[in-house]
């Protein structure tokens, strides 16, 4: 089974204008267990004390997720997250040459010397080493099997492959993690952004290639166009990879409103597995055939994410729909009435921009058989 591993509280909390405070925290990462999280990052040591206060508060919560900090690659990092009392760590470096050169001077020797010295510290102290691989999608496979190699001798337990700037197609990135994985190195894990709107995409391409791991967040919420959305891979990984993961709806939703709100983000009301109408069905044909089989354009149910289905009557609404919701208040729809009324609703819908309520169409209706 694969492994989420949600960083909503470091990667999330980094996207601009986000800020989440101490209740926040402990509220998220409650939820996030109680939804099925694996492993939660939930922070960065480094930053400073009331960070580090924050990051025990969340120790303290004793959840079954793992909860590790994310650091850079030295030693400073690595004492800062060990003073919090944490087990577990991502350590990061830069692996393409851009980023090598901006952050190291170009050279892959210190690279690896910092790697050797700052792991092996860790390791000591009996942490789970993640190895950050920065920039892994525009970086050499070569290099990348030297961290590897380098990472597995000094204990790490794990390589994070980072597409950082979501360059990455899901074919490229099920070559590229299939080439790792072949290296048996070091399990591998998916750090995967949105950029070009493929992060969960990519994420699911690599654990088909053999990766283990993915990083989230709730809403997809991070740098720039965000990350792999926890409640979509969630729900993949249910429906679409068959794994026995058991989704509270209500939880679930709870989860995806605390964060948006602490966030200050509106949910869009097309968001897959949240958005409050992804069950609405206005085409003629859908709402007909949901009203014979509920399976019929939908691919698991409503109330799998909280949520019902609804057949709003609007522009592009047949007279399926129209019957449904006249015997709903128990009127016998009469065929030949229909087929005058529907012109009039697409009229009134189009010109005003919103669909028709119950109590109009009732009223309509009542008019039309007294002429």
């Amino acid at each position: 089974m694969a492994l989420i591993n949600d960083t909503t509280l470091r990667d999330g909390e980094q996207a601009p204008y986000v800020a989440f405070n101490t209740e926040e925290k402990l509220r998220i990462a409650t939820l996030l267990d109680a939804c099925g999280a694996d492993e939660l990052e939930i922070g960065i040591a480094a930053m400073g004390a009331k960070e580090r206060e924050d990051i025990k508060e969340l120790l303290n919560l004793g959840l079954k997720a793992r909860m590790m900090t994310w650091n850079r690659m030295k030693l400073e990092d690595l004492d800062a997250s060990l003073s919090c009392g944490v087990q577990a760590v991502d350590l990061s470096i830069p692996i393409s040459d851009l980023l090598i050169g901006v952050k190291f001077g170009g050279s892959k020797i210190k690279v690896l010397n910092e790697l050797e010295r700052v792991v092996t510290a860790a390791t000591r102290e009996g942490l789970f080493v993640c190895i950050g691989g920065e920039d892994s999608s525009r970086g050499e496979l070569s290099f990348m099997r030297d961290v590897m190699e380098l990472g597995r001798e000094c204990g790490a337990g794990r390589f994070r492959y980072c597409d950082t700037i979501g360059v990455m197609t899901p074919t490229q990135t099920y070559q590229a993690v299939k080439e790792l994985c072949d290296l048996n190195l070091l399990p591998i894990e998916m750090h995967t952004h949105n950029d070009f709107g493929l992060a969960n995409a990519n994420a699911l391409s690599g654990i088909d290639a053999g990766a283990i791991s993915m990083n989230t967040t709730v809403i997809g919420l991070g740098e720039r166009a965000g990350n792999a959305s926890f409640e979509q891979i969630l729900m993949s990984l249910k429906h679409l990879y068959g794994e026995s993961r058991a989704v509270d709806p209500l939880l679930l939703r709870s989860l995806v409103q605390s964060v948006a709100d602490a966030a200050n983000i509106n949910l869009s009301a097309n968001a897959p597995i949240i958005g409050e109408r992804i069950f609405a069905h206005e085409s003629g044909i859908h709402a007909d055939g949901m009203m014979k089989d509920s399976h019929a354009y939908e691919p698991y149910e409503a109330k799998e994410v909280g949520l019902t289905s609804s057949f709003p009557i609007g522009k592009h609404s047949g007279s399926a729909t129209i019957r449904y919701h006249l015997a709903r208040m128990g009127i016998s729809a009469d065929n030949s009435i229909l087929g005058d009324l529907l012109p009039k609703i697409r009229e009134i819908v189009t010109s005003r921009k919103r669909v028709l309520e119950i109590g109009e169409l009732k009223s309509l209706y009542q008019d039309a058989v007294c002429l």
